[in-house]
């Protein structure tokens, strides 16, 4: 296929992400491994499967198509469209789940329909409930069904009798077992209700959103419909008031007591056998209690007390605790972020923890990096200590439970990931078949350590490329801040953009500068207060040194740079404050005014706005408008309530009214990550032609 055919494949693969298999759940015994998987590597359907650990055989559980339930999503339930939008999920079908502890039964919502899989039996039911149905989750012991139903905190029997509301909404805008946006979009927690072991009782958030900002979302192509109403907790505004309650099916009903207005951020919760727990951060991010919730009156007694004084990181998966209780948690020291059980680390020094994908027994699964292009599966546990499980170059994550691993693999060899199923007695190991199709182009990037600071940077080239050829032109492709890594050892669908745009003769260098993941607490606290002056400082100092490494290889006068979100705003700080370094800019989706953005993830950077009203005022890229001399091209989708429209329109009309030409292409019904097929495929090309006039490039 030629190499312009990868837009279109990545749109029409939903970025390769079709037929590969996903979110693995393991069986008590380990016997059996569910998981979601569509039919092809363009089939957007998503399926749930099973794998017999024993025999490698899969099975084919729950089809939406033929059990006449893939409804468009335009028909999915307001919570369930914004789930997905949180969740950045483009495919249909089945695309979350949940299962009892044995692992047999399985609940998952169809166009907010109830349906339940029997792994052992194949039986696949739809259970009539009271209202349309939200995140389902059947209890430890397989006999009730919990989930959300228009506000409500309802459960209904498996045979589906019993329904009923264990707590219902007391005023719109107050729900029961949805998370807030702040907790789905930016702390990593998207549940909101946990079952106890025994299947009595629910510990559920209640999330009133009353003090939170109105703000409304138009759509410009489509005048006759009325705006789309939301809650969003501006950087400076009131938070949603979230607390903890303890549901039984008795329909006993307890608050549960901490000191919220001191710790009104919830950052994670869960039910074990020894008890519920939850962890609660301060407003300015700098404490973060782990509690243990006492089951009979909601008190609350501290497990343990993390503090920074810029801010407490939050690690996917953690707090957690062994079958034994101890408690698993972590610890910054010097510039080791630790695995920590029971308040000692277990993990040395120049290990960062990356993510606690979770405990079986005693031992514990987590991720960690020694080197930042890799991620590597790690197991602990009492008796052998941290041992590395993954071995090849890349990105690597798991599972484990009942003598059974499922190890997922993301390498140069495996750009699309590889997933093996590892059982306690076999020696060969099971593979769950992908389906996800193979890239048109290879990545091949030549990895980087660049400057004093070792950046981590990714160089691609065009392969017709020959010694002697003259300067190419550049194009600087990063995110470049705390929620992402670009440079990694492992292949990902924004190499293969990068890989594209170096195929049109472009050198195109992607950058990871100061505060993205993998390199410890000091890099990451390293734009505390400055989120715009040490990422741009860090994209200038890789240019300049690749050029001085290349020499002749990179045209310095025909620099451009292009990125999305935090990227889109570094693209358009670029040209606004650096015109001497860069001569064109693609902005997507950037926040250009960090005013207009949430609580929880501004606030851990620049504090305040009215404490620190100096640091928003820095950041922001108004001011900069009427100094705008070099192309720019802001890319905004109208319906992204993460990145709100207002950012780009606001900063276009600064430059407006300062004379300043640019070019503005928004894009009608599209939130924060596009999913329209032929929009993805045709912004690629969009931004292509853009740079080539920019760039005087023909």
């Amino acid at each position: 296929m030629p190499t312009d055919s990868l837009p279109r494949q990545l749109a029409r693969t939903r970025r390769l992400t079709l037929g590969a298999p996903a979110r693995p759940a393991i069986g008590a015994d380990g016997h059996t491994v569910l998981f979601l998987r569509s039919r092809a590597g363009d089939d957007p359907v998503t399926c749930l499967w099973a794998l017999d650990t024993g025999s490698g055989e899969e099975r084919l559980l729950a089809d939406p198509a033929a059990l006449g339930a893939d409804v468009p999503d335009t028909d999915l339930p307001g919570a369930e469209r914004i789930r997905r939008e949180r969740a950045r999920v483009h495919a249909r079908g089945i695309t979350a789940y949940a299962t009892d502890t044995a692992g047999r039964l399985a609940a998952f919502a169809l166009g907010g329909d109830l349906w339940l899989a029997d792994a052992a039996t194949g039986e696949v039911r739809r259970v009539p409930t009271a209202t349309e149905v939200y995140d389902p989750r059947p209890d430890p012991t397989g006999r009730w069904i919990a989930y959300v139903g228009r506000g409500a905190l309802r459960v209904v029997g498996a045979d589906g009798g019993g329904d009923r509301a264990l707590a219902e909404p007391e005023a719109e805008d107050v729900g029961y077992g949805v998370a807030e946006h702040v907790a789905a979009e930016e702390m990593g927690r998207s549940r909101a209700h946990w079952w106890s072991p025994d299947g009595t009782a629910l510990l559920v958030a209640r999330v009133d959103e009353r003090p939170v900002r109105r703000l409304r979302l138009a759509d410009p192509a489509d005048p006759a419909r009325p705006p789309r109403v939301i809650r969003y907790p501006l950087a400076g505004t009131a938070n949603a008031e979230v607390t903890l309650w303890l549901l039984g099916l008795d329909g006993r009903r307890t608050e549960v007591r901490w000191d919220r207005a001191g710790y009104e951020y919830l950052t994670a919760a869960g039910w074990d056998g020894h008890g519920p727990y939850a962890a609660v951060q301060s407003r300015d991010q700098r404490t973060l209690l782990t509690l243990a919730v006492d089951p009979a009156d909601g008190a609350t007694r501290v497990l343990a007390e993390r503090r920074d004084e810029h801010w407490v990181e939050l690690v996917p998966g953690l707090p957690a605790r062994t079958a034994a209780g101890a408690l698993v948690d972590t610890a910054d020291e010097g510039d080791t972020r630790h695995l920590t059980v029971d308040g000692e680390p277990v993990t040395p020094a120049g290990l960062q923890l990356r993510s606690v994908l979770g405990t079986d027994g005693e031992r514990v699964l987590f991720t960690a990096s020694d080197e930042p292009t890799e991620t590597h599966l790690w197991s602990w546990d009492p008796a052998t200590g941290a041992v590395r499980l993954s071995e090849e170059p890349g990105v690597h994550t798991g599972a484990r439970r009942g003598g059974t691993l499922v190890h997922t693999a993301r390498t140069p060899g495996a750009p699309t990931g590889r997933t093996t199923v590892h059982r306690d007695g076999l020696s060969a190991a099971r593979s769950l078949v992908s389906h996800a199709e193979t890239p048109v182009l290879t990545a091949r990037p030549e990895l980087l350590r660049l400057g004093p600071r070792g950046l981590r940077a990714a160089l691609f080239l065009p392969t017709a490329r020959r010694d002697g050829d003259g300067p190419l032109p550049v194009l600087l492709d990063p995110y470049g801040g705390p929620a992402l890594q670009k440079v990694t050892a492992a292949p990902h669908w924004w190499d293969l953009t990068s890989r594209w745009f170096a195929e049109q003769g472009f050198a195109v260098l992607a950058v990871d500068g100061r505060g993205t993941p993998g390199r410890g607490p000091r890099w990451d606290k390293s734009v505390h207060a400055d989120v715009a002056g040490p990422a741009l400082e860090d994209q200038i100092e890789a240019l300049r040194t690749t050029a001085a490494l290349r020499p002749g290889l990179l045209d310095l006068a025909r620099v451009a740079v292009r990125g999305w979100s935090y990227g889109g705003f570094l693209a358009a700080l670029a040209v606004l404050r650096r015109p001497d370094v860069f001569h064109a800019a693609v902005a997507g989706a950037a926040p250009t005014d960090h005013r207009l953005y949430d609580t929880h993830w501004k606030e851990r950077f620049l504090g305040h706005p009215d404490e620190h009203p100096e640091r928003y005022d820095a950041a922001s890229l108004l001011p900069d408008a009427p100094g705008l001399r070099r192309p720019l091209l802001l890319i905004q989708g109208l319906a992204d309530d993460n990145v709100l429209p207002a950012h780009s329109l606001r900063l276009s009309a600064a430059l407006l009214a300062a004379g300043r030409p640019h070019e503005f292409l928004p894009l009608a019904a599209t939130g924060h990550s596009p999913g329209d097929e032929a929009v993805a495929e045709h912004l690629l090309h969009h931004q292509l032609d853009f740079l080539r006039r920019s760039l005087d490039l023909g």
